[in-house]
């Protein structure tokens, strides 16, 4: 999907489109393929606790691949930030978003451990505000459970959230991120949406993408 006049976009994200392509595959699938002559890994799904093993066996089973292209909805931020790790530990791999596929959240951190990265036009990378209250259950479950038991919950919530804010935010300035990338844009967003405003996530424009050097490459 190349976003066009005609996309439908999010009325509650009016950045982004209605339908992002990142992928349904419940765990991220890697898969080499020949693109244009060159060994390419396509990076596609929900980014799981074992993606970083995957990865690393992926690579060394397929030394000749030259790029990485990604499409993911997100998924475990850490196992995302490990799989950046291993993307950077292989000097030279190219990370690539197409045109027209989307990458959000955690695979944020898998696109910017590439070097060097490339964002084509039509495609997405998208941000929001990291946030530990993704699990509902787990909510209503200690509000159920009186005062007490959600004042633990908080607790353990904003402390995780801390030290995955701060492992996040290191990684990013070290792939070579713009610190403004963090303050301008994905502190500014609404870890929930509210009954005011509903938008909880951004897509980056190809102007923004350079500005804040998530991609990195000196063409264009």
């Amino acid at each position: 999907m190349s976003l066009t006049a005609a996309t439908p976009m999010d009325p509650a994200n009016p950045t982004c489109p209605l339908n992002p392509n990142w992928s349904a595959n419940p765990t991220m699938t890697l898969t080499p393929v020949v693109r244009g002559g060159m060994k390419v890994l396509l990076a596609e799904g929900r980014i799981d606790a074992g993606l970083p093993d995957r990865l690393t066996k992926a690579l060394a089973a397929n030394p000749d691949v030259e790029e990485i292209w990604l499409r993911s909805p997100g998924g475990d931020a850490r196992a995302g930030n490990a799989a950046g790790r291993v993307v950077r530990s292989n000097l030279g791999i190219i990370t690539r978003i197409p045109s027209g596929w989307a990458c959000f959240s955690a695979c944020n951190f898998v696109f910017m451990g590439g070097q060097p990265r490339l964002v084509d036009p039509g495609g997405l990378f998208i941000v929001h505000m990291f946030t530990r209250t993704g699990d509902r259950s787990a909510i209503d479950m200690s509000v159920a459970m009186g005062t007490d038991a959600t004042r633990d919950l908080i607790g353990d919530i904003e402390q995780d959230a801390a030290l995955l804010a701060s492992e996040d935010n290191d990684f990013l300035i070290r792939m070579g991120v713009s610190r403004k990338l963090l303050t301008d844009v994905m502190y500014r967003q609404k870890a929930i949406a509210t009954d005011d405003d509903k938008s909880t996530r951004r897509c980056l424009t190809q102007k923004e993408v350079k500005a804040y050097n998530v991609a990195n490459n000196d063409d264009g």
